[in-house]
């Protein structure tokens, strides 16, 4: 087990596995949260907010353990809008980060593919900041762009 570490990043859960989103203050890490929850619930998969803005992760058992920081749980900011409360839950097992940036390769180095937080390793994909990008995001979470053609 490592000690907790606050990042600023957001974090939810569809079906069991947890999605963790990093990115500059905004970036779009909130929209894309919510974006994602909202396609996979469309999808009649479980979808919902586990942080917004600050996440609290450790290892336990092999495993990135995300939570939610008080007194943020259960908040979600939305753009021109402000903080709003939506249900969330207490914790997900990490199985992607999403880096949202403003410089993305066009063909990312495998070395840029994984991403050691707390000592566990972690599959990351880089995402353009602000572009509306979760069908990707939860193509990537669900395994359906796990395969990579090399040429």
């Amino acid at each position: 087990m490592s000690a907790p570490q606050t990042i600023h990043a957001g974090c939810v859960l569809v079906g069991e596995a947890g999605l963790l989103i990093r990115g500059a203050s905004g970036s779009g890490k909130s929209t894309l949260a919510r974006e994602v929850v909202s396609l996979a619930l469309r999808a009649g998969r479980f979808g919902r907010l586990v942080s917004d803005d600050r996440t609290r992760i450790e290892a336990r058992h092999g495993r990135l353990l995300a939570r939610p920081v008080e007194p943020l749980d259960g908040c979600i900011e939305i753009f021109g809008l402000g903080i709003v409360r939506r249900p969330f839950e207490p914790a997900a097992i990490i199985r992607l980060v999403i880096d949202l940036c403003e410089d993305v390769a066009r063909y990312p180095e495998d070395s840029d593919r994984r991403i050691a937080l707390c000592g566990v390793m972690i599959p990351r994909v880089r995402m353009q900041a602000g572009a509306s990008s979760a069908d990707i995001a939860l193509g990537c979470l669900s395994g359906v762009c796990d395969t990579v053609v090399t040429l």
